[in-house]
C-alpha cells in the first residue's frame, strides 16, 4: 500500500510540475561517472579514466584466404583479440584431405570429414568474420582484396562482387592439382582434391559395375569399362589404388560375381618407383604388394594424351607410345599454382616460379604485410654463401680480419638457426657442431682462420638445401607459427628473440620457421599400412595400420568428426561399404 500511494503521489507531482520531468540526475557510483539529462542538453557520460577517441589504438585488419589446413591451423592458434580477422574461402568447411581416398570407395561417409568453419571459430571465442567467396585478385598497391560470390544468383553487386581491405594477408588458398598441360586430362580425367570430387570418383565407380553388368555389354567392352587407371604413384595416388583394392575384393565382389574377373586396376608413374618420396624399404614393399594384389604398376611411363576411350602413354627411356582403354581415370601427378596465385606473382615479379616464394617468416617477398603458407608458398631459404662476407664481418669483433675459436662461437648459434642447411650438412658429415668443420685450423684454440678457410669450409652446406613437401603437415605448422608470431607480435618488436642479422643491426624479431618432421603414411590396402617415422624408423604392416588409425582420428579437427569417422570404421567392418550410387 505504501509503494502505491509513492507511486501515485510522484505520478502526481510530475504532471503538476512538468519542469521537474525535465532534469534528472543519475550518479553512479560504481561507474565512478556521472550522467545528465535534460530537454536541450544531449546525453554526455563522463568517466574518470576515460580516453579520447583518437588516442584509441584500431585493431589491425588480418584477412585470411583459404580454409585449409594452413589457414585453418591459423585460426586455431590465434589467441590475441588485437585483430579484426577477416576469413575468405569459397568453401565454408575443413576437409581432413588425408582421409579423401576413403570416402572414395565409402569407407568413410563425406560428411565425417569436414567441420563448418563457423563452427571453428565460434570456439575461440575471437570475433572472426566469415564470407563465402572467392578471391579473383589480390591488390598489394591498395591493399585489397577483390571477392566474387560463390553463389549462382546475384546478390545485389556486380555477380555478387566486393572488395575487403587489410593490413594483414595471409594467403592460403591451397593449389590445384597440375595436369603438365597433357590433352584431354581436364575433360575426361577425375580430380583428387575437394570432398565433390571424392563423391565424383565413388559415383564412377558405381556406375562402371552397373554399366559392366548389362547383358548388351560385350566381353571385350565390359573389360575396358572395369579398367581403372591411377595415373600418379605419389601417395593420393597410391592410396586410392589400395581402397579401391579393398573396395572391389571386399564387398563389389559379393555385389557383382558375373563381372568381377574383368576387373583391372593401373597405376602409371613416371619415374622409376611408385612413392619414390618415401624410405626404399617403403617403396619396395609397397611395388611387391601390389604385384600380389594384381595391381599392375607401370613405371618410367609417361601420360601424353587422354581421350574420352583411351590414354597414350609414352616410355621414358624407349619413347614407345601405348594406348590403354579405360573406364575411369584419376590424375594424381602433383599441384600447381591457381590462376589468382598467378597473377599476383605476376605483380609482385616471381612469375618465374611455381609458387609464391617467402622468406624464413613466411613473408611473401617483394611485400609488405603478406604472408603465404600452404600448398601454394614455397621457403626461399637464404644460401649460406650469399652472405658468407657479412657473416665473417659480423663474426670478427676486433676488426682484425681473422678468426679465432672464441669469436666463431660466439655466432655460431645463431648461424645454424638462420641458416638450418649447416645442421643437415654436418649431418652428413657425421659431425657434431661447425667446430670440427674447422678442426684442422683450430687444434690450437689460439689459432684463427681468414675469410677464404672460412669461405672453403661452409661451401658446401648449401648443396643440403630442400623445399617443403606440400603436406598437411607442413601447412600446419605453418599456420600455428605464424599464428604465435601475430599473438607476440609487439612483445617481440620491442624484445626481438630471433638470430642476429647479418646484412642489418640488432636481431630479427622472431625464430624463423622449422619444420618438424613427424612421420609419413601410406596405407596399401588389406588392413596394411606402411609408415616412416622420425629416426628413419619404418614399419610396415597390420600393427601400422592401427596406429594410422589412432593417429588420424587424434588429428580430427573437432569431438564431432572423430566419432563419425570411428562410428564409420566400425560400421564398414560389420556391414561393408556402402555400394549405393548416391
Amino acid at each position: 500500500m505504501w509503494g502505491h500511494s509513492f507511486y501515485e503521489s510522484a505520478s502526481r507531482l510530475f504532471r503538476q510540475q512538468p519542469s521537474l520531468s525535465k532534469l534528472l540526475l543519475v550518479v553512479t557510483v560504481s561507474g565512478g561517472g556521472l550522467a545528465a539529462f535534460h530537454e536541450t542538453t544531449p546525453v554526455h557520460t563522463v568517466y574518470a579514466d576515460s580516453v579520447p577517441e583518437d588516442q584509441i589504438a584500431k585493431k589491425k585488419k588480418v584477412v585470411v584466404l583459404g580454409t585449409g589446413w594452413a589457414g585453418v591451423s591459423f585460426l586455431k592458434n590465434l589467441k590475441s583479440s588485437n585483430y579484426d580477422v577477416e576469413v575468405v574461402s569459397p568453401k565454408n568447411y575443413f576437409l581432413f584431405t588425408p582421409l579423401l581416398p576413403s570416402v572414395t570407395c565409402g569407407t568413410v561417409e563425406a560428411r565425417s570429414i569436414v567441420e563448418p568453419i563457423r563452427c571453428i571459430t565460434k570456439k575461440k571465442g575471437l570475433e572472426v568474420q566469415f564470407r563465402e567467396a572467392a578471391c579473383h585478385k589480390i591488390d598489394p598497391k591498395t591493399k585489397k582484396v577483390y571477392c566474387r560470390s560463390t553463389q549462382d544468383t546475384n546478390l545485389g553487386g556486380k555477380h555478387g562482387e566486393f572488395s575487403v581491405d587489410y593490413d594483414y594477408l595471409i594467403i592460403a588458398m591451397g593449389a590445384q592439382s597440375n595436369t603438365f598441360n597433357t590433352p584431354g586430362v581436364e575433360q575426361y580425367a577425375h580430380f583428387l582434391k575437394g570432398i565433390e570430387d571424392a563423391m565424383k570418383i565413388r559415383q564412377s565407380v558405381i556406375n562402371c559395375f552397373e554399366r559392366a553388368s548389362l547383358p548388351c555389354v560385350s566381353e571385350e567392352e565390359r573389360k575396358k569399362i572395369l579398367h581403372f587407371v591411377c595415373v600418379g604413384g605419389g601417395p593420393a595416388g597410391v592410396e586410392f589404388a589400395a581402397e579401391l583394392h579393398d573396395f572391389v575384393k571386399e564387398d563389389l565382389a559379393k555385389l557383382y560375381p558375373s563381372v568381377i574377373d574383368c576387373v583391372q586396376i593401373t597405376v602409371i608413374e613416371a619415374s622409376d618407383h611408385i612413392l619414390n618420396m618415401f624410405d626404399k624399404r617403403i617403396t619396395a614393399f609397397a611395388e611387391q604388394k601390389f604385384s600380389r594384389d594384381g595391381i599392375d604398376v607401370k613405371t618410367g611411363s609417361m601420360v601424353v594424351k587422354v581421350t574420352d576411350k583411351e590414354l597414350s602413354t609414352k616410355e621414358r627411356e624407349t619413347g614407345k607410345v601405348s594406348h590403354l582403354p579405360y573406364g575411369m581415370v584419376l590424375w594424381a601427378t602433383g599441384i600447381g599454382p591457381r590462376p589468382e596465385v598467378i597473377d599476383f606473382m605476376k605483380q609482385i615479379g616471381q612469375s618465374n616460379r611455381r609458387a609464391l616464394a617467402t622468406d624464413e617468416w613466411l613473408r611473401v617477398e617483394g611485400c609488405d604485410g603478406v604472408y603465404a603458407l600452404g600448398d601454394c608458398a614455397t621457403i626461399n631459404q637464404r644460401r649460406v654463401m650469399e652472405d658468407i662476407v657479412e657473416i665473417f664481418r659480423t663474426a670478427d669483433t676486433d676488426k682484425s680480419g681473422t678468426l679465432n675459436l672464441e669469436e666463431f662461437q660466439e655466432i655460431m648459434d645463431d648461424l645454424v638457426e638462420r641458416y638450418p642447411q649447416l645442421e643437415l650438412h654436418l649431418k652428413s658429415k657425421q659431425m657434431r657442431n661447425i667446430d670440427e668443420l674447422l678442426e684442422k685450423s683450430w687444434q690450437n684454440p689460439t689459432a684463427e682462420v681468414d675469410i677464404e678457410t672460412f669461405k672453403s669450409a661452409l661451401s658446401q652446406a648449401d648443396s643440403q638445401m630442400k623445399n617443403l613437401p606440400a603436406t598437411a603437415q607442413v601447412a600446419a605448422q605453418q599456420g600455428a607459427y605464424l599464428a604465435n608470431c601475430f599473438n607476440r607480435m609487439e612483445e617481440c618488436e620491442k624484445y626481438p628473440e630471433g638470430p642476429l642479422r647479418f646484412r642489418g643491426v640488432g636481431r630479427h624479431c622472431f625464430q624463423p620457421f622449422r619444420y618438424k618432421h613427424f612421420g609419413m603414411f601410406a596405407p596399401l590396402g588389406g588392413e596394411q599400412t606402411a609408415a616412416h617415422l622420425p629416426g628413419d624408423w619404418v614399419s610396415i604392416g597390420h600393427s601400422t595400420q592401427w596406429l594410422w588409425y589412432s593417429v588420424y582420428a587424434s588429428k580430427l579437427v573437432s569431438w564431432r568428426t572423430r566419432v563419425l569417422v570411428v562410428s564409420d570404421w566400425g560400421r564398414r567392418f560389420v556391414f561393408g561399404r556402402d555400394s549405393s550410387r548416391l
